[in-house]
């Protein structure tokens, strides 16, 4: 990663600071239980404290609510708190019995009479009525305007190329910042809409690929090498990562003489695709910092264009997989027994269930954790984010309740 200088128009005053949320489908709602923690630290509520907003798949949505609402950050949180806290599986994806068996004939008669079928399916799931609740809930004309009262400075959404095979950050920021171009990622200034929601959500297989402008593009944490690298070429000074994977587990392997189901295979392929590539970039950020605090800072400010980036991360404290797998009996009956023939409903079919387990119980049960996660580090995330201590007043009972 290469580890540029600030853009000129970075206020020098206190560091520029990115906030970035990770993918995860149904696993994002930990991040919003972090956020309503931070809303309750801040001895400023409405002052957003994040002027860089970076997310990829479900974060991607977590980060266009914060950007669209960035002139008041504590009603853009309780927005978010209100949403989570009530979503339901048919809000992001069809889940009726009839629209799932559609779904299921076509994939069946795809793989038996492929040669013949002229319509193939797009995806296994449907989830139209997140675009429906995205469309009707957002006004992405407010990013503008944030960013011209200050209140945003850049808000940036990563999707994956499926024909260049590239991940595309697409950024809508101040009219200073450029373009970049790494290899395999690359940048576009856009202004943020629904497609660029959907893009960088679509699940492999599980939601179709979204067309912008001249290529297809699916979920942003697909080949994308580099989670940190938006944040860092809009020009951030300190960066908070908000994960949905536990960043330092190390499992007891164990013996396991049965053979694993297509829910384990899949749900340790999402787990690849989403946790594996932002704890290798968080471990390289760390190393390039340790590596630059030897340098004394007049050499470094003279022969290189590096500079060190604070960067804190708060995840998630338990497994999710085990939690989803407490909580997979409220998803709809429809959905338990699709789940159910591939091993999904399974505790070893838990990591699967944690990305598609839209309901209240499992995602307020998240927000809970996001919240005791973020207050068990609230002297470091203070510090971090240059909270006074004296000024916050902090109640940490009931908070997530105010939305």
């Amino acid at each position: 990663m290469q580890i540029q200088t600030p853009s000129p128009e970075v206020p020098q005053s206190s560091p520029l600071t990115a906030l970035v949320l990770s993918g995860g489908g149904a696993r994002a709602a930990y991040q919003v239980g972090v956020l309503a923690a931070i809303r309750d630290l801040h001895p400023r509520p409405r002052e957003n404290p994040f002027p860089i907003l970076c997310g990829t798949s479900a974060g991607a949505i977590n980060a266009s609510v914060l950007g669209v609402f960035a002139n008041d950050f504590s009603d853009s949180v309780s927005n978010l708190l209100h949403v989570w806290r009530n979503f339901h599986v048919h809000q992001v994806y069809k889940s009726d019995p009839i629209s799932l068996l559609r779904t299921g004939f076509s994939w069946l008669s795809i793989l038996m009479f492929g040669w013949l079928m002229r319509r193939r399916p797009k995806s296994l799931l449907d989830n139209a009525p997140l675009r429906a609740l995205l469309e009707s809930y957002l006004d992405f004309k407010q990013i503008r305007g944030a960013i011209n009262s200050g209140s945003l400075y850049a808000l940036s959404l990563t999707c994956s190329g499926y024909a260049s095979g590239e991940s595309v950050t697409f950024f809508q920021g101040v009219d200073s910042l450029e373009p970049w171009k790494r290899s395999h990622r690359s940048s576009c200034r856009a202004d943020i809409s629904v497609d660029h929601l959907m893009a960088s959500s679509a699940l492999p297989f599980i939601f179709p690929a979204v067309k912008i402008n001249r290529e297809f593009f699916g979920d942003g944490s697909m080949r994308q090498l580099a989670p940190l690298s938006p944040a860092v070429h809009l020009g951030a000074q300190r960066i908070l990562v908000v994960g949905v994977g536990r960043m330092t587990e190390h499992k007891v392997r164990k013996r396991h003489d049965g053979y694993p189901s297509l829910a384990q295979i899949a749900g340790h392929a999402l787990s690849a695709i989403f946790l594996d590539q932002l704890s290798v970039d968080i471990e390289r950020l760390q190393r390039i910092n340790r590596t630059l605090s030897f340098i004394p800072d007049e050499i470094r400010a003279a022969n290189l264009s590096l500079r060190p980036i604070e960067t804190m991360v708060i995840s998630p404290s338990e497994p999710l997989d085990d939690l989803a797998a407490r909580y997979v009996k409220v998803l709809p009956r429809s959905m338990r027994i699709l789940l159910g023939g591939i091993g999904g409903t399974r505790k070893t079919g838990g990591a699967l269930a944690s990305y598609l387990l839209f309901e209240p119980a499992y995602t307020r049960a998240l927000i809970d954790l996001g919240y005791r996660d973020a207050m068990d580090k609230r002297t470091e995330l203070m510090s971090f984010l240059g909270f006074a201590a004296d000024e916050a007043e902090v109640s940490a009972k009931n908070s997530v309740n105010k939305a």
